[in-house]
């Protein structure tokens, strides 16, 4: 397989993910009327399905580890067809809620599982400069999947949306099937046993520079992650838009994103690893500030509400490839395990944003931007520690084979 499809690939598992997300967010409010439930209550449809997104991310490394990554990722997007399918057939507020905690079990596969075989393929800048392509695509979805699930919602109404992710999930499991080679040879393996997996997680876990790292990488998305559970609020009762309009929300959001991480795969060659992330942290900074100090000053109103995300997305998106590679980099044997727990901390932090945070912020730009600047203040202060504790032998003290088969 030649690489442009591979990249194309891994980035349209990676876009699952999202699609299930953003494509899913305009009907949110339609969703609460038709059941007769609050806002609040329909967002926890968004919040299940994170949650259990959160959960499994922990395993299909691991999984994938032992069993190869091309059989856990097709068995799991088979049950995310299946999933998608019983979503749109819900007739109550509680079944919506069941199934979307079933998508997010298995969606995550493809994000997980994707970074794991650029490690397996690609090393250093190699794989600096493809996860940074693959990011470039993968920032279609989220542009265009709230400007598609608006469309369906009024044309056919919320139902279609669901119908459309599993038409679309399914024809992509069909190219994998066809296309999708294995990248982890069998010698490479490691035997699943609960027991040292748990240890073996609980030995990542304690790696300080790895899990700073992690938890600096989700929080830079801390504030994308603010403006995509307060989309509805956001666009709808801040920005005074139609249900057909995220596009006015999304479309700077990913633009700066897909901006960013093509400018991060063309300098991979050309700067350090640390010049790109100094940068990218420089401009999250400097758009995190204008956008409080528009908030505090202007009225929020379209364009200008979305300038200073869109720089902001732009910094996070340049930063983010080289900080993936250099944490995964500390568990160059283990890059499945250590990729599980990186997505783990980044959609627990999103889950706990949409369902605790986002509704506090929903009712003012402001507050909004408030969050954005929290998030990348921790985001620095965490990367900025990991850095400065040196780093054990970290693939040492690990359960692998003699061991777990006694």
């Amino acid at each position: 397989m030649n690489n442009r499809l591979l990249i194309f690939i891994l980035a349209a598992l990676s876009m699952l993910g999202a699609l299930s997300i953003d494509a899913y967010l305009p009907a949110l409010l339609s969703i609460a009327r038709l059941f007769s439930a609050t806002p609040a209550a329909a967002q926890q449809t968004l919040t299940a399905y994170l949650v259990a997104f959160a959960f499994m991310t922990l395993f299909y490394g691991t999984l994938s580890d032992s069993f190869g990554r091309r059989p856990v990722l097709i068995v799991s997007m088979l049950l995310y067809v299946l999933s998608s399918i019983g979503a749109g057939l819900s007739n109550s507020l509680g079944m919506l809620i069941l199934f979307r905690f079933l998508q997010g079990l298995t969606a995550g596969a493809g994000g997980v599982i994707g970074r794991a075989m650029v490690g397996d393929l690609f090393t250093g800048a190699d794989a600096q400069r493809v996860m940074s392509y693959i990011s470039v695509v993968f920032g279609l979805a989220p542009a265009i999947a709230p400007i598609l699930g608006g469309w369906l919602l009024a044309s056919f109404g919320w139902r279609s949306i669901f119908a459309f992710i599993a038409l679309f999930s399914g024809l992509l499991m069909l190219l994998c099937i066809r296309e999708l080679r294995e990248s982890l040879p069998v010698e490479k393996r490691h035997p699943f046993h609960f027991r040292p997996v748990l240890l073996n997680y609980l030995r990542v876990a304690s790696c300080a520079p790895f899990m700073l790292q992690a938890f600096s990488i989700g929080f830079g998305f801390w504030g994308i992650m603010m403006y995509v559970g307060s989309a509805p609020a956001f666009v709808i009762n801040i920005l005074h838009l139609h249900e057909t309009d995220y596009g006015w929300l999304f479309i700077p959001l990913i633009g700066g994103m897909t901006a960013g991480s093509w400018v991060a795969g063309r300098c991979s060659h050309r700067f350090s690893a640390s010049t790109i992330i100094g940068t990218g942290f420089a401009i999250m900074v400097a758009a995190a500030i204008a956008n409080l100090a528009y908030a505090l000053l202007v009225p929020a109103a379209i364009p200008w509400a979305v300038v200073a995300p869109m720089c902001y997305c732009f910094g996070m998106a340049l930063a983010t490839p080289a900080m993936t590679v250099r944490a995964l980099e500390l568990f160059p044997r283990h890059r499945g395990l250590a990729a599980s727990m990186q997505s783990f901390i980044f959609m627990a932090l999103f889950a706990g944003g949409s369902g605790v945070i986002c509704p506090i912020l929903f009712g003012s730009a402001w507050k909004l931007a408030a969050g954005v600047a929290v998030g990348v203040i921790i985001s620095a202060i965490c990367w900025g520690a990991g850095l400065s504790i040196q780093p054990a032998q970290t693939d040492e003290g690990f359960i692998e084979e003699e061991t777990a088969s006694t």
